[in-house]
Formats: C-alpha cells, sequence, structure tokens
C-alpha cells in the first residue's frame, strides 16, 4: 500500500492541500508501460472516477507536461455494473465507490492483470462472459408469448438468491484468485456462483445438468486451489466460497450418476 503523505487525510484526519494520483499508463498491447503523476486540487466526498474526469478535462503531468486523457472504463457509476474496476493502491475494487477520503496519498491506480489490456486502466472481461456462455448462466424461454406467472418461490430462497444474482461480472474474483493465470484456463469464482444460482432457479433447474457437466470440463471447479481470495475482494459480499462448496458437491454427484448410468453397450 502507497505510504501517505502531505498531511494524508485517511490517516490524518486533516484535509490535504491536493490530491496526487499515480496512473500506470500503456497505449496498447505489447506496448511499453510508464507511471505519470498527476495533482489535483483537493475536493471533498472526491472518488476515483471523479479524479479521472478531472484529468480527461485538462491531461497535465504534475510537473506541467501535456499528455492523453486518461483510458477507463465506467457506466453506472453505482456500483451495479461493474465496469470501473481497477487496482487502487494495490488492491482490486470499483473506483466508483473508492472514495479519495479514505484512500492513502498518493493514490496508485493500475488495470487489472488478468485480462488483456486495451489501454491504460481499460481491459477486455471478455473472458468471464465467455464462462458465462460455458455454463449457460441464464433461463432458457422458447419464444416472446404470454407463459402466465412463474413458479412460485419462497421468501428465504428468494433471499439467499438475490444475494448470487447481485453479481456484476467486475473481474474483482478473477484478479485476486491464484488459479487464474497464463497457465490455467479456470473459468473463475462468478460463473461457478452462477451455475448455484440458476440451478437453484425453479425453471433454471431443468438445465441443472448441462451446468454441472460444464464445470467438470477444462478450466472448471476442478481447477480451483480454495484460496478463498475471491470471497475477500467480492464488492456484493457474495458468499462465493459457499457457492464453490455446494457445487463441488453437485458436480461430485453428477459425476457418479453420469458413471453410472452410462450406456452399457448390448450384446449381440
Amino acid at each position: 500500500m502507497a505510504t501517505a503523505h502531505n498531511g494524508n487525510h485517511a490517516s490524518s484526519g486533516s484535509a490535504p492541500s491536493h490530491i496526487e494520483l499515480r496512473i500506470k499508463r500503456c497505449d496498447g498491447p505489447g506496448q511499453p508501460s510508464r507511471v505519470e503523476v498527476f495533482r489535483l486540487p483537493y475536493r471533498q466526498n472526491a472518488n476515483v472516477i471523479s479524479c479521472l474526469q478531472e484529468i480527461q478535462r485538462n491531461p497535465v503531468t504534475a510537473d506541467g507536461t501535456k499528455t492523453t486523457p486518461v483510458v477507463w472504463d465506467c457506466n453506472c457509476l453505482e456500483e451495479v455494473c461493474g465496469a470501473c474496476t481497477m487496482v487502487i493502491n494495490g488492491r482490486v475494487r470499483q473506483s466508483c465507490t473508492a472514495l479519495i477520503d479514505q484512500l492513502d496519498q498518493p493514490v496508485t491506480l493500475e488495470p487489472m492483470t488478468k485480462f488483456p489490456l486495451i489501454r491504460d486502466l481499460a481491459v477486455d472481461r471478455q473472458r468471464m462472459f465467455d464462462a458465462l456462455k460455458k455454463v449457460r448462466a441464464w433461463v432458457p424461454i422458447d419464444g416472446s408469448h404470454d407463459l402466465g406467472p412463474g413458479p412460485r418461490q419462497s421468501p428465504k430462497s428468494q433471499e439467499w438468491m438475490y444475494t448470487l444474482s447481485t453479481c456484476m461480472t467486475c473481474g474483482c474474483c478473477l484478479e485476486a484468485c491464484p488459479q487464474v493465470n497464463d497457465n490455467s484456463s479456470f473459468m473463475g469464482a462468478a460463473a461457478i456462483s452462477q451455475v448455484r444460482l440458476f440451478n437453484n432457479h425453479p425453471t433454471g433447474a431443468m438445465h441443472k445438468e448441462e451446468r454441472l457437466r460444464a464445470l467438470m470440463t477444462e478450466g472448471g471447479i476442478q481447477d480451483c486451489g480454495k484460496s478463498q481470495n475471491c470471497v475477500e475482494v467480492c464488492p456484493k459480499s457474495i458468499p462465493l466460497t459457499t457457492s464453490i462448496a455446494e457445487m463441488f458437491r453437485a458436480t461430485t454427484l453428477q459425476a457418479i450418476k453420469d458413471w453410472v448410468m452410462r450406456e452399457v453397450p448390448k450384446e449381440h
């Protein structure tokens, strides 16, 4: 974590005169990276995104050098879309809810490392969406005609399933996971947790076995090292380790069932 200085507000309780950001920048894949320092006037209740917007309006470094605007992703600014994930002071999190007053200065901003870099702080999270496709993380409904009311769910089931449904595919769990690396195709905790969600849905359960079999393929649940980093960094406090444990049990039972029910060649 960065060392506080200049009367750091997060540590000392006194407002600093300015905000200093050290941003790791790169012009694109395969290009050399560099660190640029920006100094902004202090504003109370500013977050990382508002600071990046200020730099975008006037992209000048702390030493007065004119530079290009910093590239980053954002959308909802309410910690719902998951687009603005980056590594802030060494911890992966959402930049829209990262308040400057609660961070040590200088504030270091870096892109996530487990995803292909697009430019500066923007990365390509396509691998997460590919994983959701692989495990069929949706409730299939044929046609657009009125199907009538859906099956009822108890308030108790709705409560814990709602928590799983808040996943915003932000990438925090993959960034923190040691099993997600260049030598592994592990899909990560987010997709595994979504299998738990849809397999417990009254309609989604009709495709339960397909999702479990998808988890048993290469890059699936067997590649989890149970480091539990994912649950520590999840901005929605989703019980990812509980989901992983339950899906380990479910895939084991499915594997046994598939072995028992395998087709035996008929004798002629």
